[in-house]
Parts: C-alpha cells; structure tokens; sequence
C-alpha cells in the first residue's frame, strides 16, 4: 500500500543507489521487463503500476499528476528508501516533475525519458478529450491500433513488432476508467519548466532524434531553454528509446547515476 493507495510495485531489493521506473500513458511496469536486467547488477531497480494503468487501482475520475507523484513517494518510504533517481518515461516523466516539486528531499537525480516541462497546448487538450470521448464510446481499439506504432521510430518499427504487439495489447486490458483520469490528469497538469530551471536535483533529459510526439525542434529548443540539465540523444529512436536502444539508454542512465554519487560524495 502506498497510504490508502493499493500500488503494484516490483523491487530487486539489492543496490546501495535505487532508481525508480515510471511508465508512460498506455502502458504498465511491464513495459520495463527487458530493460531492467541491463540495471539491476549496479542498482537497485523498482517498477510499478501508476494508478489507472496495469493493475494498480483506478480512484476517480481524475488522477492529477501531483496525486500520483505523492502516492508513488508514499510508496517508496513503505520499502524503507529515502531516496531515489526517478526516471519518467513520457507521462511518467510528467509525474517525476509533480514529484520533483514535491518531494525534492528524496531525490537524488531526476530523469526525463522522451517527456518534456511542457503543459498540453490547447491542441493537445482537445485531442485529449477526444480520446477520453472515444474510450467512453467503447472505441478504444482505435488507440490500440495507432498508438503503440506510432512510438517507435520508422525504421525501427518492423523489427519491433513484438513490442509493438506488447503495447497493443496492454491497451486492450486498460481499464477504461483508467485511461480517463489518466488523460484528465494529464490534460489539467502546469507547466513545470520554471520549477525544473529552479531546482537543485541534478536533471537528465534523454530524447530520441525521430520522436513524432516531441519532434526534434521542440527537443533542441527544450535543451536550450535548460542548460543545466545533462542531455543523451538516441540517435536512431522515437519515442519509446528503452525500448529502440535499450543499451545507449541504460549506459545514459548508469553514467547519470555514477556522476549524482560523486557530486552527493
């Protein structure tokens, strides 16, 4: 439980530093299952369900991104850590900078995999209620049909039909409720680029060169906008570089990890 939250959490429990995965919209602490072996020798490694995804439990009709940050910290202090590197891939890089606001005591590094400050444009807003209409009209199989494709770089897409077949059906078994106060929370989140410019955590940003959902001259105007943050680019992912690149990924990572010790020593 992380307070009166139940929260599905997997913990390798072995590592002096603990990272903390967080999965992005559509998916769930499975999506980390063939990344986390390139970790877990150096660190501790946790994953978990956020509320409305895998199995970890749907409460309303919103999930804001500042709850879900305050219930992801409740759930790191029941294993007894006090610190972390949280790592948030797309939307959960959204809860990781909700977290980062709110509990910057516990962490030790802050990483933003293909995720980005940024509050939804008015666009973006709209499209999100799209969505949440579709889901409500019982069509969600047209976002498991497009989304999960689209993720992954052109050229990484055939080679990555398995994964792709991953993420479709982990669309299917979403509850639908789930989805919706994931979009509503997403939809209502601020801008966050003040409060990472003004941070003390030590900030990563690890962006793919063919992302379609952060197009790269939103992600070199966003490395502009913060120079002190550390930036790793994957030459050849999308979005979903973990995944594309699981090694440059994880070596981006480790290095991250290495270099907060040294400055925390």
């Amino acid at each position: 439980m992380a307070g009166d939250t139940a929260l599905h959490i997997c913990d390798s429990e072995q590592g002096d530093r603990c990272v903390v995965l967080l999965h992005g919209y559509l998916e769930s602490m499975l999506v980390w299952d063939s990344f986390v072996p390139l970790l877990y020798k150096e660190l501790r490694v946790i994953t978990l369900d956020l509320p409305g995804h895998g199995i970890s439990v749907v409460r309303g009709e919103t999930h804001t991104m500042e709850w879900l940050a305050d219930v992801v910290a409740e759930g790191i202090r029941a294993l007894g850590l006090s610190r972390c590197t949280l790592v948030g891939h797309s939307m959960g890089g959204y809860v990781a900078l909700a977290f980062c606001e709110r509990h910057p005591e516990m962490l030790d590094g802050l990483v933003l995999l293909s995720s980005t400050p940024l509050a939804d444009t008015p666009e973006k807003q709209e499209n999100r209620l799209r969505e949440i209409a579709l889901v409500r009209a019982g069509k969600k199989d047209l976002l498991a049909r497009m989304a999960p494709a689209a993720g992954f770089a052109a050229e990484n897409r055939q080679r990555m039909q398995d994964e792709i077949e991953d993420l479709t059906e982990q669309v299917y078994v979403t509850e639908d409720d789930g989805i919706v106060a994931l979009l509503n929370g997403m939809r209502i989140r601020p801008d966050r680029n003040e409060m990472l410019r003004s941070t003390a955590v030590p900030v990563l940003f690890i962006l793919g060169r063919h992302d379609d959902y952060i197009p790269v001259e939103k992600a070199e105007a966003l490395v502009a906008a913060h120079p002190e943050a550390r930036v790793v680019w994957l030459e050849h992912s999308g979005h979903m570089g973990f995944l594309e690149e699981p090694e440059a990924t994880a070596k981006a990572l480790l290095d991250f990890v290495a270099a907060t010790g040294k400055e925390r020593a």
